[in-house]
């Protein structure tokens, strides 16, 4: 990658007055957030968060950074990455105000909700300090595949608490993150955490992990005033003492003045050899001077900051990480306080630094005037770095099905996926945009089809050492369309993430889909959610899941998955039985990733073999055009009740989904041998199921109106059945179709794993969990045999129940 010269427009004298001004805004940001006529809470912003990164900031999007770069921004620094976008143009003044307000400024920089569009969201610490490192793996497999896009670096701004988090650690270590050279993190050094002055924050060890990692390892440590006195004679005694001093004295002396700030910083050194040296070198500076030279912090030096960046830049080959050392408050009266985390000004501070840097209660949200050098270096920046809107994404050509209908056999929906995934390799302009990605589990998830037809991806050639002649041909290279991950399910789901906005970052659509095992879909939680809150789109399947994985014990069995599925908002949630159900769902959910209105799919799968007769009956009975509709609006008539005298006979209506229809069907049989008319609906998509049934009612929440089409649901059970008592059935937790009973206002006993499961054969977990054909037909009898008015409680004389 070819660095970017952003030299020539650096001009430090005007730097130096942008970074007043962004302190200044961002401060006020925060402090008229607080000021806010009916604040009923406190409303905070992280004055004191913000004023740390404010000279990072400046230096990088004032001096550094331009074109087609990306940054994520330290959550608590977002008044800092707003005060920048109006100066620059891109953010109305009016907005200035609005911190934490509805339709006004984030709490933390948003890709989705804020007015001025920041490339990457944050705020669960973390996650943005990797992301623009998975967007950065995510451009060069573009560039592998489609050719070489615009020069671009990608740059994290993180919180040095931030290193905490464990899977920051996993994406660094991955191997698929090694060699990328456009790539920077900037760790804001400040020695704070949200409760105190970090005692030991121990910079030398994170050094030596990234460089362990392979990384570039840089440090802006002390500002320009320090290195020339260190660089001078008897310097070196002075670096010791205050690289000695434990971090609370240090940043104790932001909060002092004159004669208290000598002594406090001689103080350190009593007792130790360089005592009298140290007291030397500081006789020669009067109080004020003392002060500026030895909090004189690196990360607070525009020039010094500018150097370090470029040398970052000059190493194209590896990752870089700056370890840019600042104090939490700087510039602020609240600076090194240990306490100043959620701490704000008083209205007598914000007044009094509104008079240092020279404004007005009229001027104070002014711009730069424009024939100014700082109004034309704003004005310059704006124009080349502002982001634009989201661009809509293309939408390719998917077909509704990748294969013909299944109809006979016992096939796997894990297996399924396989096929169709393979099938869709075949189609133009959608098969050269899929990849896939699996940690570690690939083959046990059935890529291994996929792999063999389209590679697996290196970003160099890699000797296979004879993997291309095997069964499953493992050959790394350029070309391959599946990047094998390590066992990290955070990095799948922050890699899915970026891959899912590949059109907007990389000007390339890619539509990814992801595997892992389901119960290990809650790993990841945090970065799933993440990538979604984010607008990203992609598929992901979380295969085998339930207790129907009987053998492999309760530690690989899932039970809440469906739910945490059906919950996530931009993320809809399928669980099909068939393997043309598995085919259409997979193909309407690669279309989701373009369409207007779509988004990003869950597809919940199972490893055991189930007959197709069911389907291909219902398949009859349909028509294919109408089931396929079915499917994809949640769910069908699996099976109609087989009683010749239905209309007089006791009924019940059996709601499955997955891997538990033989279970149903089963059941059904035996009910109706006990004079018992049994329907069986299976739920394709309880989550479309029921968004379809939450539409009618929240439409008329919201507006008054009433919503008269009829949900999915209430059309596969019409009114005349819904007097029937339901028995749901699913391989999770029983709640997750509880729902149903109060949609359609009928009487229900759902039945669900509510337990951890534990290695058996399918029939033992089932019948451990209470979800066997036999529970079933139990659960309908007692249904059938109570009153409508008893529920499991009794009725007392009065209608009142009793325990």
């Amino acid at each position: 990658m070819t660095p970017i010269d952003s030299s020539s427009r650096i001009d430090l004298h005007a730097l130096k007055q942008v970074e007043q001004r962004v302190l200044w805004l961002a401060t006020r940001i925060v402090d008229a957030a607080n000021r806010r006529p009916g604040t009923e809470v406190k409303v905070g912003g992280h004055q004191a968060s913000s004023a740390s990164l404010v000279s990072v900031m400046t230096a990088l999007w004032f001096g550094h950074i331009s074109g087609d770069d990306k940054v994520a921004v330290k959550p608590h620094a977002s008044p800092v990455y707003h005060a920048i976008k109006y100066l620059t143009g891109e953010l109305d003044a009016s907005y200035l105000p609005t911190l934490r307000q509805r339709g006004g400024l984030q709490a933390y920089p948003s890709r989705t909700k804020d007015p001025d569009v920041s490339d990457f969201s944050t705020g669960s610490v973390g996650l943005g300090a990797v992301a623009p490192l998975f967007s950065a793996l995510t451009r060069r497999y573009v560039e592998n595949h489609f050719g070489q896009q615009d020069p671009a670096r990608f740059i994290a701004l993180v919180g040095d608490a931030e290193l905490d988090e464990g899977n920051v650690w996993e994406a660094i270590a991955d191997p698929m993150t090694e060699g990328l050279g456009n790539f920077t993190m900037v760790v804001d050094l400040n020695r704070q955490s949200l409760d105190r002055v970090i005692p030991d924050i121990a910079a030398d060890r994170l050094k030596k992990f990234f460089a362990d990692a392979g990384w570039h390892v840089a440090e802006a440590k002390y500002g320009s005033l320090l290195n020339k006195v260190f660089a001078d004679t008897g310097g070196d005694v002075l670096r010791a003492h205050i690289d000695a001093m434990p971090n609370e004295a240090y940043q104790a002396l932001f909060g002092l003045q004159g004669p208290e700030l000598r002594a406090k910083f001689l103080a350190s050194s009593a007792g130790n050899s360089t005592d009298s040296a140290v007291r030397l070198l500081a006789s020669d500076y009067d109080d004020d001077q003392l002060k500026r030279l030895v909090t004189d912090l690196g990360g607070h030096d525009l020039g010094l900051l500018l150097d370090t960046f470029r040398q970052c830049d000059a190493e194209v080959d590896r990752p870089s990480v700056v370890f840019a050392y600042t104090v939490k408050g700087w510039g602020l009266p609240i600076a090194g306080d240990p306490l100043n985390h959620a701490a704000l000004l008083t209205p007598d501070q914000v007044d009094a630094f509104r008079r240092q840097v020279g404004l007005s209660l009229e001027t104070e949200w002014d711009r730069f005037a424009p024939d100014t050098a700082a109004g034309r270096l704003c004005a310059e920046v704006g124009g080349e770095i502002n982001n634009p809107k989201p661009v809509p994404r293309p939408r390719p050509a998917v077909p509704p099905a990748s294969r013909s209908v299944v109809l006979k056999g016992s096939v796997s929906t894990q297996e399924a996926f396989g096929r169709s995934l393979t099938g869709l390799a075949e189609v133009a302009e959608v098969g050269s945009r899929i990849v896939t990605t699996a940690p570690d589990v690939s083959i046990s998830t059935n890529l291994g089809g996929w792999i063999n037809k389209t590679g697996v991806y290196s970003h160099t050639e890699r000797d296979d050492h004879g993997g291309a002649d095997r069964l499953l041909k493992w050959a790394p290279g350029p070309g391959g369309q599946h990047i094998e991950l390590g066992i990290s399910e955070m990095n799948l789901f922050m890699l899915l993430g970026q891959l899912g906005l590949s059109h907007d970052h990389h000007g390339e659509q890619l539509l990814p889909i992801g595997t892992v095992y389901d119960p290990f879909v809650l790993r990841g939680l945090d970065a799933l959610i993440y990538g979604l809150y984010n607008d990203a789109r992609f598929v992901v399947t979380g295969t085998p899941s339930g207790v129907t994985l009987a053998p492999e014990g309760g530690a690989h069995q899932s039970t809440i998955t469906a739910s945490v599925g059906a919950e996530l908002p931009g993320l809809t949630y399928a669980e099909p039985a068939y393997a043309t159900e598995v085919d259409w769902l997979l193909c309407d959910a690669v279309d989701a990733l373009g369409r207007d209105g779509g988004g990003s799919t869950y597809l919940r799968l199972s490893t055991r073999p189930i007959d197709q007769a069911p389907f291909a009956a219902a398949l009859e009975r349909y028509g294919e055009a109408a089931l396929h509709k079915h499917v994809l609006a949640g769910g069908y008539r699996l099976r109609e009740s087989g009683l010749l005298d239905e209309g007089t006979a006791p009924a019940v209506t059996l709601v499955t989904t997955g891997a538990m229809a033989p279970e149903a069907l089963t059941a059904a049989e035996e009910l109706e041998a006990e004079g018992v008319a049994a329907a069986v609906v299976h739920l394709t998509s309880p989550d479309r199921a029921y968004s379809s049934w939450k539409a009618r009612y929240a439409a008329a929440v919201g507006s008054g109106s009433v919503v008269r089409s009829p949900s999915q649901l209430h059309r596969l059970i019409p009114a005349e059945e819904r007097n029937r008592p339901i028995i749901s059935v699913h391989d999770a937790a029983s709640h997750s179709l509880a729902w149903i009973g109060s949609a359609l206002g009928s009487r229900q006993y759902a039945l669900g794993v509510d337990r951890f499961g534990e290695s058996g054969t399918i029939a033992d977990l089932h019948e451990v969990a209470g979800i066997s054909a036999g529970n079933i037909v139990n659960a309908a009898l007692i249904a059938v045999s109570e009153p409508a008015s008893q529920t499991g409680e009794s009725a007392g004389a009065d209608g009142s129940s009793s325990w």
